[in-house]
C-alpha cells in the first residue's frame, strides 16, 4: 500500500507542476509528502501573513510554540533548522550601522572589462549578412554592389565568370544540382536534405510536410450509444479528498494581494456606472428621459447572401446582359446596390465604394424613420382595391396597327395632325419633313432642310394653312402648295406677307430676326424664317393661331420667346428664368402660360404678367408637358418613368402618379374631343388610358389603363418611341420613335 500511495502521490504531483506558481520552488523527486509536514507548510503560511501584519518573526514563533503541543526533541530541532533557513540573519539590524565587508547581504562589487563600442573586427570568418530587406535584387543590376551590411558598408558583388566558366564549374562540382543561386548575397547555397525533400514534395503535388497525415482516424468525441449507468465504477482517485496544495498556494497569493490592498473586493450591490454619451448638435444640457412606451428597437441589417462572397457560385453570377441592364436602371430600382463578382483570392477584394454612403443612408433612416407600434387592422384586401370599370365600357380607344407611314431614313422626333385631321406632318433626324395623307398612307410632299428637324407643329386655325417647323437655329413656316385649295392658298399667302410690312415700321427683337426665304426656298413653299441664338427644341402655337412660343434650353435667360406671326415681332416674356426650361404650353381657354423647368410647372398669367402657381412635380426631370382640353388638369412625363396628372383646383402636388412604363417616358398628350391620354417610352411600348373629367368639383378624375399597346417601336440605340400625337376627331393614335416609322393604331 505504501508503494501505490507512493505512485499515486507522484502522480498528483506531477499534475499539479504544469500549473506551479514561479514563486514557489519545486519539490524534490522521490520526496514523500507526510501529514506533519503539510501541517508545516500551513504553519509556513500563517506565519508569513503575520509578517505582513507587522509582528516580528519571534513572537509569532512563540505563539506558534504555545498553541502546538510538546514533541520529541529531534522534530523540534529540524523544524527550527528550517525555520533559520527561511529568517534573514540581519532582520532587525540598525540601519545606520554599516554591515560586515564580506557577507551574503554586501557582496564585493565585481569589476568587468571596459566595453569598447567602436569595434572593428578583421577577421575573415564573420560574414557579412546583406540587410537591404525584401525587396527585388534587380534594382542593384546597375550598380558594383548587391547590398550593405549591417554597419552600413557597401557589399561588392561577387565576381562572375561568363557561361564557359559556369559550366566547367559545374562539371567539376558533383554537387551543383544540389545547390541554388541566392540573389540577394550574390553566392550559390547548397541545399541541405531536408529542403530537398520539400522541393521534390512541392514539385509532386504533395504537402510539404512529411509527418502530416491528411487520412487520420477520426476521434468520436460523442457517441450514440446509450450508457446503462452513467456513473463509473473506478475507485475515487486520491485527488478527490486530499487538498490541493496547489490551489491551497494560489489562495494564499490572492489573499497576500488583497491585504496589501492590491485586490479590492466588490461591494454587495455595485453596479458599473453606464457609459453618457452626449448629442453633439445640442448645446443645452441633456436631460435622461425614459423610454417611451411605444419605443420599437432598430431593425438589424440583414445577414450576408451566397453572391455577397468573394468567390460565389457560377449560378450567382451575372450575365453581361443582366449586368448592362442594372447599369441602366436607376438607383432606387436596382434590387441590390452591387453586382457579384468572383476573385481568386480574398486579398484581391478592392474596397467597397459604397460603404461610407450605405451607413449614411442607413444613419438617416434610423435617425429620421419612425418607429411605432401599429395595430393590425383586419380589413379585407379586395376591398381596399378601387372599383374601376371594365375597359370594354370604356370604349372607343385604339387597340390595334391600322397603317404605317415609311419612308424616313432616321429617327422621327415630332408628327402633328392638322385641324381637318387629313394630313400628317413629320420631322425627322434625315433633315427632311414629309406630309403624309392619313387616309392611304401615302406621302404628299418632302421638304429637305439644312438642319436636323426636332419639332413640327400645325397651325391651329383652319383658315390658315402654315406648318412651324424647328431646325437647329432657326424655325421656319412652310405653306404646303400642293394639298390646299387655291383660295386657302392664296389667303394664307396673304396673312404671311402682311408680316413684313409690319415689322419694317416697328422695332426688331436683336434675340430673333425675321426673314425672307431665298428664291429656290420659297420654291419648295417656305414663307418665313426665324433666326435665333440657339438651338431652338420645341414650337407651340396659341390657340388663336398667331402667335407661337419657342424654347431654346441652351439661350439661358432667352430661352423661351413669343413670336406674333402677323407684326413679325418677337417678345422674351422672363428677364431670369428659374431652372433649364423644358417644355412651354398655352392656356387652351385662358390668357395663361405653362413653363416646364427641370422640376417644376410654373403658371402664369400673361394680362397680368404674374406668377399664378407653381406645380411641385417631385420628379428628376420632366420630359413632356400637355394640357387637357378643359385646361383644369394637366399631365407631365419624366425621364424616371413617371406620369403625373395635376388637378390645377385641387393642389400644387401631383393628384396620380403612375409607374407603367420600364424606361424613359418621352412624350404625353391629351385627346382634344375623347376622355383619352396616352404615354410613349424608350422601352418601346405607349400606354393608353382613360381619364374622365368630371363638370362637378365635388368628383375627382376617373384614370383607368385601358391598353398597353407592346413593342409599337423597336428599341435603336436605346432609344424607342418618341412621340404620340391624337387625332382631332376620331380615337386614332400616332406615334412615332427610332426605327425610323410612324405608326397610326385604330
Amino acid at each position: 500500500m505504501a508503494s501505490d500511495d507512493e505512485d499515486m502521490d507522484g502522480d498528483v504531483e506531477d499534475d499539479d507542476d504544469d500549473d506551479e506558481v514561479d514563486e514557489f520552488p519545486e519539490e524534490e523527486e522521490g520526496q514523500d509528502m507526510s501529514a506533519a509536514d503539510i501541517e508545516d507548510e500551513d504553519e509556513e503560511d500563517d506565519s508569513e501573513g503575520s509578517y505582513m501584519e507587522g509582528d516580528s518573526i519571534v513572537d509569532s514563533q512563540e505563539e506558534n510554540d504555545d498553541d502546538e503541543p510538546e514533541k520529541d526533541g529531534d522534530e523540534e530541532e529540524s523544524d527550527f533548522d528550517d525555520l533559520e533557513d527561511d529568517i534573514d540573519p540581519n532582520f532587525g539590524h540598525n540601519l545606520n550601522e554599516p554591515l560586515p565587508e564580506e557577507s551574503d547581504y554586501n557582496p564585493i562589487k565585481r569589476e568587468y572589462p571596459e566595453i569598447d563600442p567602436v569595434y572593428d573586427s578583421d577577421s575573415s570568418t564573420e560574414e557579412n549578412e546583406n540587410t537591404v530587406g525584401n525587396i527585388p535584387m534587380h534594382w542593384y543590376d546597375d550598380y558594383p554592389h548587391i547590398g550593405y551590411d549591417i554597419d552600413g558598408k557597401k557589399i561588392m558583388r561577387p565576381a562572375t565568370g561568363d557561361e564557359l566558366d559556369k559550366f566547367l564549374s559545374t562539371m567539376d562540382d558533383p554537387d551543383s544540382w544540389l545547390s541554388a543561386h541566392n540573389y540577394k548575397e550574390g553566392q550559390d547555397v547548397k541545399l541541405t536534405a531536408e529542403e530537398l525533400e520539400i522541393i521534390r514534395r512541392l514539385e509532386g503535388s504533395r504537402i510539404p510536410d512529411a509527418d502530416y497525415n491528411p487520412y487520420e482516424d477520426q476521434v468520436e468525441f460523442f457517441t450514440s450509444k446509450t450508457e446503462v449507468m452513467p456513473l463509473s465504477a473506478a475507485p475515487e482517485p486520491k485527488r478527490r479528498f486530499i487538498p490541493s496544495k496547489h490551489e491551497a498556494k494560489r489562495i494564499m497569493k490572492i489573499v497576500r494581494a488583497i491585504r496589501e490592498g492590491r485586490i479590492v473586493p466588490r461591494k454587495s450591490g455595485h453596479v458599473p456606472p453606464k457609459p453618457k454619451f452626449y448629442n453633439l448638435w445640442n448645446d443645452a444640457e441633456d436631460k435622461p428621459r425614459e423610454e417611451h412606451v411605444m419605443h420599437i428597437t432598430a431593425p438589424k441589417m440583414k445577414l450576408p447572401t451566397h453572391d455577397e462572397s468573394y468567390n460565389p457560385p457560377a449560378e450567382y453570377l451575372p450575365t453581361e446582359e443582366e449586368i448592362k441592364e442594372w447599369n441602366e436602371m436607376d438607383k432606387e430600382d436596382r434590387p441590390k446596390n452591387y453586382l457579384p463578382q468572383k476573385y481568386n483570392a480574398l486579398r484581391n477584394v478592392p474596397g467597397y465604394g459604397q460603404f461610407i454612403q450605405e451607413r449614411f443612408e442607413r444613419c438617416l433612416d434610423l435617425y429620421l424613420a419612425p418607429r411605432v407600434r401599429k395595430n393590425r387592422l383586419n380589413i379585407d384586401p379586395e376591398s381596399l382595391i378601387p372599383k374601376l370599370p371594365s375597359p370594354r365600357d370604356l370604349q372607343p380607344f385604339p387597340t390595334r396597327l391600322a397603317i404605317e407611314f415609311l419612308g424616313h431614313e432616321g429617327r422621327v422626333r415630332s408628327t402633328s395632325v392638322d385641324p381637318s385631321g387629313l394630313w400628317l406632318a413629320s420631322g425627322s433626324d434625315d433633315k427632311t419633313v414629309r406630309i403624309w395623307e392619313i387616309a392611304t398612307g401615302r406621302c404628299m410632299t418632302t421638304y429637305h432642310l439644312d438642319e436636323l428637324v426636332t419639332s413640327v407643329v400645325w397651325g391651329p386655325n383652319k383658315d390658315i394653312a402654315v406648318l412651324a417647323v424647328a431646325c437647329g437655329y432657326k424655325v421656319g413656316l412652310i405653306l404646303p402648295e400642293k394639298i390646299f385649295s387655291p383660295e386657302l392658298t392664296l389667303h394664307s399667302e396673304e396673312y404671311l406677307k402682311a408680316g413684313f410690312a409690319n415689322s419694317a415700321a416697328s422695332e426688331t427683337n436683336p434675340k430673333a430676326t425675321w426673314k425672307q426665304p431665298t428664291p429656290a426656298e420659297f420654291d419648295q413653299g417656305i414663307r418665313v424664317w426665324v433666326h435665333l441664338q440657339k438651338a431652338v427644341k420645341q414650337v407651340t402655337w396659341h390657340r388663336k393661331g398667331d402667335y407661337f412660343s419657342t424654347v431654346a434650353p441652351d439661350a439661358n435667360n432667352s430661352a423661351v420667346l413669343i413670336h406674333q406671326l402677323t407684326k413679325h415681332q418677337t417678345q422674351q416674356p422672363f428677364k431670369k428664368n428659374k431652372g433649364a426650361v423644358q417644355r412651354v404650353m398655352f392656356h387652351p381657354t385662358k390668357p395663361m402660360f405653362f413653363v416646364a423647368t427641370q422640376r417644376y410647372v410654373r403658371q402664369y398669367n400673361l394680362q397680368r404678367q404674374e406668377l399664378v402657381k407653381t406645380m411641385q412635380t417631385g420628379v428628376k426631370w420632366i420630359s413632356s408637358l400637355d394640357v387637357h382640353p378643359g385646361g383644369d388638369n394637366l399631365i407631365i412625363g419624366s425621364y424616371d418613368k413617371r406620369l403625373c396628372w395635376f388637378d390645377l383646383d385641387l393642389s400644387s402636388k401631383p393628384y396620380k402618379t403612375l409607374r407603367y412604363h420600364q424606361q424613359a417616358i418621352r412624350s404625353v398628350a391629351y385627346h382634344k374631343r375623347y376622355p383619352l391620354f396616352a404615354s410613349c417610352a424608350d422601352d418601346g411600348n405607349v400606354q393608353i388610358f382613360h381619364g374622365m373629367v368630371y363638370n362637378d368639383l365635388l368628383q375627382n378624375p376617373l384614370i383607368v389603363p385601358v391598353k398597353i399597346l407592346k413593342n409599337a417601336h423597336e428599341r435603336v440605340d436605346a432609344l424607342g418611341a418618341l412621340c404620340v400625337e391624337w387625332h382631332p376627331t376620331q380615337p386614332w393614335l400616332i406615334s412615332s420613335g427610332a426605327d425610323h416609322a410612324i405608326k397610326l393604331f385604330s
